[in-house]
């Protein structure tokens, strides 16, 4: 599996904490059976067990819910519980929307599994940062789901401002996976 391009932006003296998602490439598709709401709520046997990424296809009367999983992005789900998610972004008042299908990638098992980060001169190589889940700059928080996390102290003694980073996965059976690869900028802290 070829590792995903995502660049990183790190604000000098700022906190840098973000959420990564990792997803499986296969897709599952789950009907609709209720939507509406304010904001949106999809009444779907979701199968999620956190926080999610995902599309909507064939919702009628309310078209600015549905997008395609192969062209756009995909909208942020809160799981309410086990056969509701909550789209916070959209609103179905006045509206009268029905069917559809929710379309979502299934979250990678990262259970038992370790994550480490390396940051690197992009000529020579030499190691800048490193982030794992044993010095809590990365963190597992749930299926799929990698926080990683720079404090405002750390961001502000970088010396660096461009960079090449990984990000690796090993799993308890010794299997290594590179999901994530690109370049780091730094932002130069302006008011100190």
């Amino acid at each position: 599996m070829q590792p995903a391009k995502l660049d990183l932006h790190i604000v000098q003296g700022s906190t840098l904490r973000d959420t990564l998602r990792l997803m499986q490439p296969r897709y599952e598709y789950r009907p609709i059976t209720a939507l509406g709401w304010s904001p949106l709520r999809l009444t779907v046997d979701h199968g999620l067990s956190g926080d999610w990424l995902a599309w909507v296809e064939g919702v009628s009367g309310m078209q600015g819910v549905n997008r395609s999983p192969r062209t756009e992005q995909p909208h942020r789900v809160t799981v309410v519980d086990a056969s509701t998610l909550e789209i916070n972004a959209l609103s179905a008042f006045g509206l009268n929307p029905s069917g559809g299908q929710l379309i979502y990638k299934p979250p990678v098992d990262l259970s038992g599994a370790t994550a480490r980060m390396q940051i690197r001169e992009q000529v020579g190589g030499a190691v800048l940062l490193e982030l794992t889940t044993e010095n809590d700059g990365l963190a597992i928080t749930a299926p799929g789901t990698i926080t990683r996390t720079l404090s405002a102290t750390q961001t502000a003694a970088l010396a660096w401002t461009e960079a090449v980073y990984d990000l690796e996965v090993q799993y308890p059976d010794g299997t290594v996976q590179r999901y994530l690869q690109g370049a780091v900028t730094v932002s130069r802290e302006v008011t100190v």
